[in-house]
């Protein structure tokens, strides 16, 4: 990972939370959990694929990373592919295979699992569309695609594959509608935001 994608995806992790995204945002940020972690998630991540930080800085940031998970109660592995604009709106139980995919713009509520089933049909671990909202308590199971702008409903379970636009309730979780995540998928305008902040600085 070079670092200009390692800035966008801190970028894009702050404004999901604040709808905004400066120094002193940041620096705030630093006091939420939820950015806190995926800040040294994606610290994590940057060091481990350069030269120098992997035997340097990474081992202190690793360290940083897991001493956040405990006190937060957040599982994710640096080596997760993770999109840009994850939010963890309530921290607490959030687990996520190290092996499962993550679109971009996703809201992780809290006591949500993301796992594997290691043998079976459905062996494999899930991938997770864009835009999409995953409610308290949730289980996303084996090898299931999400599609864009899907909404599972909390306490769901969920080991079938979901269309774009779905909406999941129930034990096992079933589609009730097409209306999607857009009522629940907020601060998405960050690309938008860079482009602006870009052109005005070129002029």
């Amino acid at each position: 990972m070079r670092f200009a994608e390692y800035r966008k995806l801190v970028h894009a992790d702050g404004y999901r939370y604040f709808g905004r995204m400066g120094f002193g945002t940041f620096c705030r940020g630093l006091f939420n959990q939820g950015f806190k972690y995926t800040f040294w998630m994606r610290t994590c991540a940057y060091l481990h694929g350069s030269a120098i930080g992997r035997w340097t800085i990474y081992p202190l940031a690793w360290m940083l990373q897991q001493h956040y998970s405990l006190r937060c109660g957040i599982v994710i592995s640096h080596r997760t592919q993770v999109g840009g604009g994850l939010r963890m709106g309530h921290c607490g139980s959030i687990v996520v295979n190290a092996y499962a995919v993550i679109g971009k713009n996703c809201d992780l509520s809290h006591d949500v699992t993301i796992g594997v089933i290691p043998r079976g049909p459905k062996r494999g671990t899930p991938q997770i569309g864009d835009n999409v909202y995953i409610g308290p308590g949730a289980k996303i199971l084996g090898n299931v695609r999400i599609g864009d702008h899907a909404a599972i409903g909390a306490n769901c379970v969920v080991t079938k594959d979901v269309p774009d636009y779905g909406v999941v309730v129930g034990v096992p979780g079933r589609v009730i509608s097409l209306n999607g995540s857009k009522e629940y998928v907020t601060n998405t305008e960050y690309e938008q935001s860079a482009a602006c902040h870009a052109d005005t600085t070129k002029r």
